[in-house]
């Protein structure tokens, strides 16, 4: 596989993301390690479903695993965390640092060289998100909000190490992310018994909603995003990664839970543009594969 296929296999687990918000929107009040659980636990089952020799990768050395666990659950518990303590425009804002880590984060791998439009990229990206939130935003600086804006800060920096480390596990196959999922789920699980009452999908809707987030954004996705950090252009992921809060929003607009504004035109710009420029090298042919 070249580097350019596995980048744009990367891109896919980007899109699937976006739809992230709408579908847990669809999902109704589920509390949020209950819906973690549920739809981790799908997309375990679903990825051995369509590969049955998945299990052969779920014996991983120690370290490779920690990684794949420890950046789904963390990550994933870490944004839950900052969700209920702080602000979720705030929280959101500052774990969308993410995709900025990750191409910083880049330039520590062998072989990889940062080049000045990646980073141009990433901070027009950044400053499109900031954009897009900023209506949103209205500082709070409680002591609940406080810890919960360290956990999103924390939330983002597991992620990028979580991306950017699965380079350094190349010769782990990406099917054992079906292992990293199962596991995720079971762990959500017994937080949620810890801490949650559990509420039930209110209609076939909600049903629905849940299956699609177990198949797509909090399954395949993250299949995809394997195959592309560790066989694709990292700094060309990270910096497009600004596209997700973008499509989200277009996404939510579609379905009627938010109104189109100027702000979010301009926002638009910004991140298609970042995106462009960090790519500039594989939309010209000049890139790796």
């Amino acid at each position: 596989m070249t580097a350019r296929a596995a980048t744009l296999i990367g891109l896919t687990a980007i899109l699937m993301w976006s739809l992230l918000s709408v579908m847990t929107v669809a999902t109704g009040l589920i509390p949020p390690f209950q819906l973690m659980a549920m739809s981790f636990a799908i997309g375990a089952v679903a990825s051995l479903a369509v590969r049955p020799r998945a299990w052969r990768a779920w014996k991983q050395r120690w370290p490779a695993a920690l990684v794949g666990i420890g950046g789904l659950f963390g990550y994933h518990a870490l944004y839950f965390v900052a969700l209920r303590l702080a602000p979720p425009a705030e929280a959101g804002l500052l774990n969308y640092l993410w995709p900025l880590l990750i191409v910083l984060f880049s330039a520590l791998l062998p072989g990889e060289r940062l080049r000045p439009h990646h980073v141009v990229g990433a901070l027009l990206g950044l400053a499109g998100t900031i954009l897009l939130l900023a209506g949103q935003i209205e500082l709070t600086m409680s002591s609940a909000a406080f810890a919960g804006y360290l956990a999103a800060l924390a939330a983002a920096f597991v992620w990028a190490g979580y991306s950017v480390l699965s380079r350094r596990f190349k010769d782990v196959p990406t099917d054992a992310v079906a292992f990293y999922c199962a596991v995720t789920a079971v762990l959500a699980f017994l937080v949620h018994r810890a801490c949650e009452l559990p509420v039930w999908p209110a209609g076939p809707l909600a049903w629905v909603a849940i299956a699609a987030l177990g198949l797509g954004p909090v399954g395949a996705a993250f299949f995809a995003w394997d195959v592309g950090m560790k066989r694709g252009d990292i700094r060309v992921l990270g910096a497009a990664s600004y596209a997700t809060p973008l499509l989200s929003t277009g996404f939510l607009i579609l379905a009627g839970y938010t109104q189109p504004s100027a702000h979010i035109a301009l926002a638009a710009a910004l991140i298609a543009g970042g995106g462009l420029i960090a790519a500039k090298d594989m939309v010209s042919g000049r890139g790796a594969g």
